[in-house]
């Protein structure tokens, strides 16, 4: 028998296989993904700020905070430290000037107000005797980056907080505007009422937002990074479609959300197979 005879014979098994199922059934299944990184070692993880820029329409800094301690509430089972948010920026750019950016006068570190205050002492944060930082691009960001590299501030801002996984980095929400042919679908109908769709290239002016978070995970008892989690999102809107920028934002860190997720716990991707009958 040669090989495209058996292929032939084997096509037709098939075939009759399929012929005689009359039954279809959807299996729903679960895959899990494997974390990122082994975070056994650590009971608490700490949200501690990040260095926002872009757009003046969203407080990226605080929404992000506010939204990955409530993923982390639900979905993790490290427990979420609720504490001010660190003036990253301010203390970087402090940094940059050769100040030391560690510790206020009375040896803390200086905070800004969030929705829950830490237990301990509290200090004014000195951020309105600094000039307040403008940050528009990836460009602007190179400056203050050397701020997750300083071990010691880090290992300083862990013991604070009995040694934590600390979750920081940077983050640009920054308006887009774009003009060029698109893909869509068009639904057309004929004589007879029949529907049909047909791919159209149309030339079309579009508006929205972009979303680069850039996640860096820190070990807290000894201040060295672990890991950095990068990503960019983006979502268009019609020119005459007027989308508010923190709804937008929310759309996007719907879809940053998992992969910032399974960076520190398995994740089970829910999903259906069809079998047949």
């Amino acid at each position: 028998m040669t090989a495209r005879s058996a292929a032939t014979i084997a096509s037709v098994v098939l075939l009759a296989a399929v012929s005689g199922c009359t039954n279809f059934f959807e299996v729903p299944i679960e895959t899990p993904l494997s974390a990122k990184m082994d975070v056994s070692a650590f009971r608490r993880v700490l949200v501690a700020g990040f260095i926002s820029g872009g757009t003046d329409d969203v407080d990226a800094n605080l929404e992000t905070v506010r939204l990955l301690r409530s993923q982390l509430r639900s979905k993790s089972q490290l427990r979420v430290i609720e504490a001010d948010v660190l003036p990253l920026a301010e203390l970087a750019a402090d940094k940059a000037k050769g100040t030391p950016a560690s510790t206020t006068e009375n040896g803390t570190v200086p905070r800004v107000a969030a929705d829950v205050q830490a237990p301990g002492p509290t200090v004014p944060p000195p951020v309105a005797q600094l000039p307040e930082a403008k940050i528009r691009n990836a460009k602007d960001l190179e400056k203050y980056q050397s701020i997750f590299a300083d071990v010691a501030f880090w290992k300083k801002v862990g013991e604070e907080y009995e040694n934590p996984l600390i979750v920081t980095g940077t983050l640009l929400f920054t308006a887009q505007q774009t003009a060029g042919f698109v893909t869509r679908n068009v639904e057309s109908v004929d004589n007879l009422g029949r529907r049909t769709v047909i791919p159209q290239r149309l030339y079309m002016e579009r508006k929205g937002f972009a979303l680069t978070p850039k996640f860096i995970f820190i070990d807290g008892r000894t201040g060295v990074v672990l890991h950095t989690e990068s990503m960019h999102m983006e979502r268009l809107y019609s020119s005459q479609q007027n989308t508010p920028a923190l709804s937008s934002y929310f759309e996007l860190m719907d879809e940053v959300i998992p992969t910032f997720l399974g960076t520190l716990s398995t994740q089970k991707i829910r999903g259906t197979r069809v079998l047949l009958r």
